[in-house]
């Protein structure tokens, strides 16, 4: 059943779990998310980029939507990082029931007036709205923040910016970075941060650049083939950690290609002659499930449905 981000992630953050955003692009990735959420008893959120939507179209669009509605847990379509007041409505008017807009590379006024705007519209049709503050470093789509250019949420500020806009759910910087490359080792996570802001505004806080890039993984793209550097992700304690400072919404995008790729590339190495695109992109749908369902598992969500 198709539900705002708000009746999904108000209830995680009240009962102390966490509900994955997971990143679609094609239609095995729809499946991948929507099986897993109905075979772990899940909430979930289908996240769409303007990358992904510019890549899949309107059929990707209402595939989300459409296989959304049917399914037998509760599944918001959420745009992720919208650029402007134009692409939130974009989304809206195409059936999205969250958006995010991402003015956090803007000084504090502008954010505020242009969140504010968007909020101002998607309330008045029923949608939810995601918003961020602070920045946070490395690359996603339209997305570049350097390490020199990032920083971190600030509680009052938080607290001002929430009460100012209206937005329902608030993106912080504690820590955590977009794509696969979040430094060296284990990352440092500002819990106290986190549980500083949880205290500053009773919002579902939202962790971007939070996929664990698991070494097994890492290892078995490598394997089969693929090249990547030092690929570090967020350590599943810490996800835990924070979600029970009041982190209710996790999103999940480098975990998911890397685990595809991964397994299309062992397929096509290991059957040189295959050329039939089901038995490629099928195992590769079926690995990304299983990493779906772990998450679900690591945020608590599981049964929640």
């Amino acid at each position: 059943m198709l539900v705002t981000g708000m009746e999904i992630l108000s209830k995680a953050r009240k009962e102390g779990y966490g509900v994955g955003a997971f990143n679609i692009n094609n239609m095995e990735f729809v499946q991948a998310v929507l099986e897993a959420a109905e075979e772990a008893r899940s909430p979930v959120l289908l996240a769409l980029s303007e990358g992904a939507m510019k890549y899949g179209g309107k059929a990707l669009v209402t595939m989300a939507r459409e296989l959304g509605r049917d399914a037998r847990v509760p599944v918001c379509i959420h745009l992720d990082h919208g650029s402007s007041y134009e692409s939130c409505l974009k989304a809206i008017q195409m059936g999205f029931t969250s958006v995010m807009i991402d003015k956090s590379h803007e000084d504090t006024e502008t954010n505020i007036r242009e969140t504010k705007r968007v909020v101002e519209a998607a309330h008045a049709l029923g949608v939810t709205v995601e918003a961020e503050i602070g920045r946070l470093g490395g690359v996603e789509e339209h997305v570049v923040v350097s390490a020199e250019d990032a920083f971190l949420t600030n509680p009052d500020e938080a607290k001002m910016f929430m009460e100012a806009t209206g937005a329902d759910y608030l993106a912080v910087a504690i820590g955590t970075s977009h794509g696969a490359y979040k430094g060296k080792g284990r990352p440092f996570i500002d819990h106290e941060r986190i549980k500083a802001i949880a205290a500053a505004t009773p919002n579902p806080l939202v962790m971007h650049g939070a996929s664990s890039v698991p070494q097994e993984l890492v290892e078995r793209f490598r394997a089969a083939g693929g090249e990547i550097g030092d690929a570090a992700g967020i350590h599943p304690e810490d996800i835990q950690k924070g979600i029970q400072a009041g982190i209710a919404k996790i999103n999940t995008d480098t975990d998911l290609r890397l685990g595809f790729v991964a397994v299309m590339r062992a397929v096509l190495g290991s059957s040189p002659k295959e050329f039939d695109p089901r038995k490629i992109l099928g195992p590769a749908r079926e690995e990304m499930k299983k990493i779906v369902k772990t998450r679900m598992e690591l945020f608590g969500s599981a049964g929640k449905a």
